[in-house]
């Protein structure tokens, strides 16, 4: 297991002092262009992926990359997605799924999700992905499926919608291949409904 104390000594040490004058600049400016929604998967790091710096990206992680459709109420993916949206002013939000998702193949697969409960009922979020994909045991589908679903969710979250009736915002849909290091841009195939 790698040592946090010695990776966080060296960024003191080495990716601080060569990064100073932007980390200055970012005490006092939070400017992101792109919210990126992605899954948790540690194999999947958003800055690394796109060559983005700090500051540059406003990210929300969750498992199998779910965004739940806009209701009123405390929610954090939701606040989070307002913020970055109506405060930030992002220009483009990205949602990106990925190849072997955990997520995705648990329901792909029907695993046994009784002893974790909180998970089986997060990953009920994905019902419409399912539903759109042809075979069920077809992870690849799956995941590109629930990337364009996750899109219409998105687009019911009020921040959003006002965002994109007035041209100020782009959603887009990615699959990385953790592989091979692509990424493959989706098209929905019918418009994203507010």
């Amino acid at each position: 297991m790698p040592d946090l104390t010695e990776g966080l000594a060296q960024f003191q040490r080495d990716v601080f002092p060569a990064k100073k004058e932007l980390f200055a600049h970012l005490a006092a400016h939070h400017a992101p262009h792109t919210l990126f929604i992605g899954c948790s998967d540690a194999r999947v790091v958003p800055e690394l992926i796109t060559g983005c710096e700090p500051g540059e990206l406003f990210v929300i992680r969750t498992a199998g990359n779910l965004v739940p459709a806009y209701t009123p109420g405390a929610d954090g993916v939701a606040a989070s997605i307002e913020y970055a949206v109506a405060a930030l002013g992002v220009r483009e939000v990205v949602v990106c799924g990925h190849s072997a998702c955990g997520a995705m193949t648990a329901l792909a697969h029907g695993h046994d999700l009784s002893g974790a409960p909180a998970v089986a009922d997060w990953l009920r979020l994905a019902d419409a992905s399912v539903a759109r994909t042809a075979t069920t045991e077809d992870v690849p589908a799956l995941v590109r499926q629930n990337v364009l679903a996750q899109l219409a969710n998105l687009a019911t979250h009020p921040s959003v919608a006002r965002a994109l009736a007035g041209g100020r915002m782009t959603l887009r849909g990615w699959v990385f291949d953790i592989a091979t290091g692509r990424v493959e841009e989706l098209r929905a195939t019918a418009p994203l409904a507010a």
